[in-house]
């Protein structure tokens, strides 16, 4: 029992110690509101109104519905140009991609044949450019399967593919980006809380006074993990609801408690990492050195950034 009661106070002790370390409390707001809003709009992905022109050579009912399937949200409506003026749209930087149909590429592709289409992808755009060539890839076998199917046999309706995503229907990237960052926000703040406590004690020199008194090592970090933890834990609860919920429109579905649970599982072992490098570093700037050898591959590993299975197996 006396044990528990001086977690308490020791806990205690360290929530009165964070209400007045103003930058850690900024890191904490900033971290969980700005910072995870800022990832999840700007970190798309799914396309949106990217700039396409078309040169139509072939200038037949096919190239005329390829035309009119780019459309938004993904692309802006589409231009036309000429094949003499695609070189200097492109140097220009006037279009991310130019799709160039060629001559006669309707009676080809009624004859049997295997048409080709250009497409100009302007790389610069790096992103954009290698998400949007999946989207032309698909717009464009999509349009020309429909078409030569009903051209073939017009009474018969191609087979239509119904799929349905569940949990996110319309495949918002924000929605995956925004959970993600959320745990990669506590990865990195379990650690740097947890181990600028114990930089801060040794700065001000209490740790000395507190392995003096009554106290075991196991004490003195239970109350560091139960003070700093609820923070975070509140902050977690707090993102869900106001950036999550409320600006992404998330639809949480299953338990937020068990999420947080599991949430509580995580920071254990997460700010045991912090505690192990707080009796490595002297100083906050060597902690904050080491936070990124330490915590930069913990998430480029964790397989929020990078599927598991493309990873080597030794990994």
């Amino acid at each position: 029992m006396n044990r528990l009661r001086n977690i308490f106070y020791l806990g205690t002790k360290e929530l009165i110690s964070l209400r007045y370390d103003y930058v850690l409390i900024f890191l904490i707001i900033y971290g969980y509101t700005a910072l995870i809003y800022i990832a999840a709009s700007d970190e798309s992905l799914e396309l949106r109104n990217a700039s396409i022109a078309v040169v139509d050579e072939d200038r037949s009912q096919i190239s005329a519905r390829i035309f009119d399937a780019f459309s938004p949200p993904y692309f802006q409506d589409p231009g036309i140009i000429t094949f003499n003026e695609t070189k200097k749209a492109m140097d220009g930087g006037l279009y991310t991609f130019i799709v160039d149909i060629p001559p006669k590429f309707e009676s080809d592709l009624l004859a049997g044949n295997i048409p080709d289409i250009q497409v100009l992808v302007d790389a610069t755009a790096m992103s954009q450019a290698g998400i949007g060539i999946g989207y032309i890839n698909n717009i464009i076998n999509e349009e020309i399967n429909n078409y030569y199917n009903l051209s073939m046999d017009p009474g018969v309706v191609p087979l239509k593919m119904a799929v349905r995503v569940m949990f996110n229907p319309n495949l918002e990237g924000s929605w995956f980006t925004g959970i993600m960052e959320i745990i990669n926000i506590t990865t990195l703040l379990g650690v740097l809380i947890t181990g600028a406590a114990f930089i801060r004690e040794r700065e001000h020199g209490t740790i000395d006074h507190l392995l003096s008194m009554p106290l075991n090592p196991l004490e003195i970090i239970l109350a560091k993990f139960w003070a700093n933890g609820i923070v975070i834990i509140l902050a977690i609860s707090m993102s869900l609801l106001i950036v999550i919920k409320s600006l992404f429109h998330v639809q949480i579905h299953g338990s937020v408690l068990l999420f947080l649970a599991g949430t509580v599982i995580y920071l254990f072992s997460i700010m045991s990492v912090g505690v192990f490098l707080s009796t490595i570093a002297r100083s906050m700037p060597q902690l904050g050195m080491l936070c990124i050898l330490v915590v930069f591959p913990i998430l480029l590993l964790s397989g929020g950034y990078t599927p598991l299975d493309n990873m080597p197996g030794i990994i």
